[in-house]
């Protein structure tokens, strides 16, 4: 400060013809102290040390300082009444940046609103997400890390742990503090300590010989020498965090290398300067080492050389807050220059008026400071935004253990707020030496990631970040690290087998390619050929008695409409269509119709001719040839009626059924209207039950060759096919549904062709000699 002061006095551009003085008191890190100091400067009760000469008011302009926050907050509180600038080069509370209590603060130093933002940004780029967390109990320990917390978790971080503690806490509360650290399942700590509570809180790790923590500090204490070398590389290695960026001041080594006690007789700050450069003391009373133990620090003589010597007072590049108190310098220089150069008529004042600089009110200054906005030597622009902070800019730097077991604070990235957005921070990861001594990130989690086709399961009274992984359902997946939730597939999707992805389901019907598919298929056909081997046999042998007694053209029709009934049976198989599913129900009905009309006509007609042979019986004039066609015409039209009706209101359609499996499409014929298909069945049920009561009735009439006893036989197979059907096509799944039906289509056709033809065609291959009139009109025993 002294130097920033003294190089302005003899800049003749800057304050011509005026003379800077100051007054300088340690606050000592107490917060009374500072409060102290702030209401002496303010009354003027100190006497001006450096510049006696100085005349006027002993009331200060302005005030450079604090370094810890709590104590420019006391500080702030104190002099804001009086309109007194206050600009600290190393308070970083964002509690500072609110204009309405703290109205006179200005730092050169960032907020810690940006490194509590830019340390949750790390932390997210890095993917930890489960980490413990350690601050000072004061100010800026307090409202950095309630920035941090509420920035980082809004990335999903949890917080293992939160310690705070302060430098006056009881050793047994560090203990405790450490212990935490030590037994906790992470081991990446965020610590917004200050460089006081730091010390501590290493030594006691140290004492208790806590490694492999993955340290992110904060500006605070990173770059400090807070353990020996050696202790430092075991301890802090690894050690990530920002800093505050580090310009060089021109000429400052020069100015320190002058400095010297006979160029300052008298001066208590070079005294310091000088003793505790060479470990030295100018006097017997200070040859004493902290701990009030004998100590060996030798007499000061004043010849001591500052060549070679480096501490921390003497780098060519200063660290980042030596930069921030000469920024502060020149700013409140700046603004008393735009104050000096005020010209009447334009002020910013009443009346624009300008202020006098021999006698100008707090106030007053406190106006040019706000607008302050000039390029420093080192070729940043230098200003303060609304909140009086400037513009933040960070560089990160990594511990790095080298050749000789010491620490190196390397660069590895920087953070400049003036950028354009999205381009503030840029970070070299793969320079960074971790604490590991791993090239690999550390890792930092309370559960591992929820692999695709699994979701997260919280668990019961912890952190969202601890959690169990559930599989997804079947017929839900996530396709994506850590899902909260799986997502159900659309309907006619399956998950597969990892439950990643969603996968068309598997539709299913009854195909002729497939080996039951194949065996109806061919099973059809054989009743087929059977029926038509049938046909031709009776059209072979069509003028025989045995044809001729059972009325050959009822015979065929029976015989047509049985091929009809294998053929139809062709449609239940094969993947379902508009047409097919129409032809299924309406085909079947009208030809089962057909088949069960002739049968019953040739019911009737065995009862008829047997009805006939009674004396003064006219019976068969009322069912000749021409009734018997007609008879089968009108019942077989009914039906066709019905199936006209249905087709045109509500036909028959393919459906796909995704609800009788989870994983399979079922694809297959919906009914419609099932008024229509409960009429066109029973229709088919009451021709069949009319048939089998009046076959039933006639099977004792006393023929040689009683058909209707075979009409019965079919009729009770055809019954017992269709009554067994309904259960079993109710409980069969998918296309077994279909399979069925078409098995009882199959049974119930050969059924009637074996019952009625079978017989016929035993006696006309096989008993010719039955094959007679004569045969034909004796009495036979009856069943």
């Amino acid at each position: 400060m002294i130097f920033a002061i003294e190089e302005i006095n003899q800049n003749e551009n800057l304050l011509p013809g005026i003379t800077l003085g100051y007054q300088i008191h340690d606050d000592c890190s107490s917060s009374a102290i500072a409060s102290k100091a702030a209401l002496a400067l303010i009354n003027g009760e100190e006497e001006l040390i450096e510049y006696p000469q100085c005349r006027g008011s002993t009331n200060v302009a302005a005030i450079v300082g604090c370094d810890i926050s709590t104590s420019s907050i006391v500080a702030a509180r104190t002099i804001g009444s009086f309109g007194i600038p206050l600009v600290s080069y190393f308070s970083t509370c964002s509690c500072l940046s609110d204009k309405q209590e703290y109205p006179t603060f200005f730092r050169t130093i960032p907020s810690d609103e940006y490194q509590s933002k830019i340390l949750a940004e790390l932390v997210r780029t890095f993917g930890w997400t489960w980490i413990g967390t350690i601050r000072s109990n004061t100010d800026y320990g307090n409202y950095g890390m309630q920035g941090f917390v509420e920035h980082v978790e809004k990335f999903g971080v949890c917080i293992a742990y939160s310690e705070s503690f302060y430098r006056t806490d009881p050793a047994e509360k560090i203990r405790k503090v450490v212990q935490v650290i030590k037994q906790a399942s992470t081991k990446v700590v965020v610590a917004f300590v200050d460089v006081g509570d730091m010390r501590i809180l290493l030594n006691e790790i140290w004492r208790q010989n806590v490694t492999g923590i993955q340290w992110i500090g904060s500006e605070g204490w990173v770059t400090e020498n807070l353990l020996p070398p050696e202790e430092r590389a075991i301890y802090l290695a690894g050690t990530i965090g920002p800093a505050t960026r580090r310009k060089e001041i021109a000429d400052l080594r020069d100015y320190l290398h002058k400095v010297h006690p006979s160029n300052f007789p008298g001066s208590i700050l070079v005294t310091e300067f000088w003793e505790t450069l060479f470990t030295c003391s100018f006097t017997t009373d200070n040859m004493t080492s902290p701990g009030n133990s004998p100590a060996h620090v030798r007499q000061c003589t004043g010849k001591e050389q500052m060549e070679g010597i480096e501490t921390a007072y003497l780098p060519a590049i200063m660290d980042g807050s030596s930069y921030h108190v000469y920024e502060a310098v020149y700013s409140i220089a700046q603004a008393l220059h735009d104050l000096l150069t005020c010209v009447e008529g334009n002020g910013p004042f009443v009346n624009y008026t300008c202020a006098n600089i021999s006698n100008f009110e707090p106030w007053q200054l406190l106006h040019y400071l706000r607008m302050v906005n000039f390029t420093a030597k080192t070729g940043e622009t230098v200003y303060f935004d609304e909140n009086g902070d400037p513009v933040p800019r960070y560089e990160f730097v990594n511990l790095q253990t080298n050749l000789k077991g010491t620490v190196d604070i390397v660069n590895i990235g920087y953070y400049d707020g003036s950028a354009p957005p999205g381009r503030e921070l840029t970070m070299n990861v793969g320079d960074i030496v971790w604490s590991t001594r791993e090239n690999t990130i550390p890792r930092a989690l309370c559960s591992e990631p929820c692999l695709p086709g699994t979701r997260k399961i919280s668990r019961k009274g912890q952190p969202i970040c601890c959690f169990d992984c559930a599989e997804c359902a079947d017929g839900e997946i996530s396709n994506i690290t850590d899902s909260t939730d799986c997502i159900k597939c659309p309907s006619e999707y399956w998950s597969n087998q990892p439950k990643t992805q969603c996968v068309l389901k598997k539709v299913e019907f009854l195909s002729s390619g497939e080996v039951l598919g194949f065996v109806l298929v061919t099973l059809a056909a054989v009743g087929v050929c059977f029926t038509l081997a049938t046909a031709a046999i009776f059209y072979r042998y069509r003028e025989t008695p045995m044809v001729k007694a059972n009325n050959s053209e009822l015979s065929f029709l029976l015989l047509f409409a049985l091929m009809l009934c294998f053929i139809c049976s062709l449609t239940f198989i094969g993947e379902p269509s508009g047409w097919s599913c129409m032809l299924r129900r309406t085909v079947f009905g009208v030809v089962f119709v057909l088949c069960i009309s002739c049968i019953l006509g040739k019911t009737i007609l065995v009862v008829v001719a047997f009805k006939a042979t009674l004396p003064n019986s006219s019976v068969m004039n009322w069912f000749g040839p021409a009734q018997q066609r007609l008879g089968v015409f009108i019942l077989t039209f009914l039906q066709g009626v019905v199936c006209v009706v249905w087709l045109s209101v509500s036909p028959p359609y393919p459906l796909k059924n995704i609800s009788y499996y989870r994983d399979i499409i079922i694809l297959e014929c919906d009914v419609g209207s099932l008024t229509a298909f409960y009429f066109v069945s029973a229709y088919i049920a009451l021709l069949t039950i009319v048939c089998l009561v009046l076959a039933f009735l006639a099977r004792k009439l006393p023929d040689s060759f009683n058909d209707a006893k075979y009409i019965t036989f079919s009729m009770l197979i055809f019954c017992a096919v269709w009554i067994t059907f309904i259960p079993v096509y109710v409980s069969s799944p998918g296309k077994y549904t279909v399979a069925v039906e078409v098995f009882a289509i199959w049974a119930s056709s050969f059924g009637l062709l074996v019952c009625i033809f079978a017989p016929k065609c035993y006696i006309i291959l096989l008993k010719p000699e039955s094959n007679t009139k004569k045969h034909m009109m004796a009495k036979g025993t009856s069943l």
